[in-house]
């Protein structure tokens, strides 16, 4: 089959399969007279395996390297390297979930802050050039370390 076709059954770009046949980890099929590509059922298979592995956010050169064994007869080797990447996978996952719902919760207060407050200063703080330019930059800044003056109660 072409490489259109190849494509095609995969659902990337015909782009795609040169880019990972350019950076080798989709093997270099034979060409016809013609100069065309011409990939096998394997191939498919192949490329397959390697865009559901990067699916799943694995970096490239491991998808690649997994794939690459199965292609080469090797699946056991993927069946056991795969559990310690899907695990490292979750981790990061986990982590960033985290990030992102304390990024949530300060965006939040930002917003109430923001939508309730009334600007004391509008202006440019020209005066003292290491305070905030306005109460709104304030707040940001506020919210950024951890709760601005006017909302973080007095101890």
């Amino acid at each position: 089959m072409r490489i259109g076709e190849l494509a095609e059954r995969v659902g990337v770009p015909a782009d795609t399969v040169r880019f990972y046949e350019r950076e080798g980890w989709l093997p270099r099929p034979p060409r016809q007279d013609n100069g065309y590509r011409e990939y096998a059922e394997a191939d498919v298979e192949h490329l397959r395996l390697l865009i559901d592995l990067r699916r799943l956010e694995l970096p490239l050169e491991e998808a690649a390297r997994l794939a690459s064994y199965c292609h080469s007869g090797h699946c056991t080797d993927t069946s056991a390297a795969l559990p310690g990447l899907i695990a490292a996978r979750r981790a990061e996952l986990g982590d960033r979930m985290s990030r992102l719902r304390d990024l949530d919760a300060r965006l939040a207060d930002l917003e109430r802050h923001v939508a309730g407050a009334r600007p004391r200063n509008s202006t440019l703080n020209v005066l003292a050039p290491t305070a905030p330019c306005c109460d709104t930059a304030a707040a940001v800044t506020g919210i950024a370390e951890g709760g601005c003056a006017c909302c973080t109660p007095a101890d």
